[in-house]
């Protein structure tokens, strides 16, 4: 049985859009965050459904999910950044899931930035996060 190309891409598209299998959702999400002019590393805490700024960059975290400890780590959060210039228009400049365990795979692409996920936790947890 052959799989035509566009079938393929729809199926390999859910893989790599969808959260992780068996995941448990979370309400905040651990982020770090380059400023490539400045180089500093800065470690960004948002929860889920509130505004988080970095830069000229907002953050909001839509959801979070992270697998529980007996299966293989993985966190993935889905988040929507915009760039936020005074006296222009916001800019979206990325919107869809990241993987802790793959940060080059669905990552923000930015001259001046660059964003990735560490790890998922509920607010109340002190553990701290993976690198």
């Amino acid at each position: 049985m052959r799989i035509l190309p566009a079938a393929a891409g729809f199926v390999l598209s859910l893989l790599v859009l969808a959260p992780p299998a068996g995941a448990v959702p979370m309400d905040t999400v651990i982020l770090q965050g380059l400023d490539k002019v400045t180089a500093r590393v800065s470690t960004i805490e948002a929860k889920v459904g509130e505004v988080v700024r970095f830069g000229t960059l907002e953050i909001i975290a839509r959801h979070c999910d992270k697998r529980p400890p007996e299966e293989p780590p993985e966190s993935a959060a889905f988040l929507d950044i915009w760039e936020i210039r005074p006296g222009d228009p916001a800019v979206s400049l990325f919107r869809g899931w990241m993987f802790a365990s793959s940060p080059a795979l669905n990552a923000l692409e930015h001259p001046v930035y660059d964003i990735w996920v560490l790890d998922c936790r509920q607010a109340g947890d002190a553990t701290p996060p993976r690198a």
